[in-house]
């Protein structure tokens, strides 16, 4: 196993930790027990605590942010585009616990941000993570504008007010599926997710 790959299984111990005994336990020692290493192993590759959990958060945000921006290249020029309805569906989808690769990825990324207030080794990647992110939304939302509103003058702070509160819907979605996931389903999360795009889709096109 190479280096890159064993990285790679230890963000994975460090991400099934948070997701059942939180950020606070995952120490060195319960990582390296986690991985089925010896604390030696694990500290070969990090220094640190702070190292490890900020390697991890880059490492969960990564993940997140390539399979937002491979479902970005499915998405057509318009909202008038029925694919590009169905396909905006798919790429909000993978900020979801809809399986549970993304769930492990959401619990993570959710528990490294709340923390990052905090703990400043954690800081600079919560910033970036959340620009990428916004950036990914922010093309979406442009995608649901229609395009002669995108050249007028008020576009820009309308596609920052509506990048924002989908954002927010979706931590919120995010969280709430986490915390009650007998009665927020991966079916139930689609179809809350459809009915706001749904609803943000007529709130851009009324406001022009």
């Amino acid at each position: 196993m190479d280096a890159e790959q064993r990285r790679q299984e230890i963000v994975g111990a460090v991400c099934r930790i948070i997701a059942t005994d939180g950020l606070e336990r995952a120490s060195l020692r319960e990582v390296a027990d986690e991985a089925g290493l010896a604390v030696g192993s694990v500290r070969h590759y990090f220094d640190s605590s702070d190292d490890l959990l900020a390697y991890s958060f880059a490492a969960v945000s990564d993940r997140i942010l390539t399979r937002l921006n491979k479902a970005l290249i499915g998405l057509g020029p318009a909202a008038s585009d029925p694919h590009t309805s169905r396909a905006v569906l798919t790429l909000l989808g993978e900020f979801l616990p809809l399986d549970d690769e993304r769930a492990l990825d959401a619990c993570a990324w959710l528990a490294f941000r709340n923390a990052a207030r905090i703990r400043p080794s954690l800081a600079a990647e919560a910033d970036r993570s959340h620009r990428a992110v916004a950036a990914v939304v922010g093309q979406v939302i442009t995608r649901l504008l229609h395009e002669d509103d995108t050249t007028g003058a008020d576009a820009g702070p309308q596609l920052v007010t509506a990048a924002e509160h989908l954002l927010a819907t979706l931590d919120g979605l995010a969280m709430h599926a986490l915390l009650q996931p007998g009665w927020m389903s991966p079916e139930m999360c689609r179809d809350v997710l459809e009915f706001h795009v749904a609803g943000l889709r007529r709130r851009l096109g009324a406001s022009h």
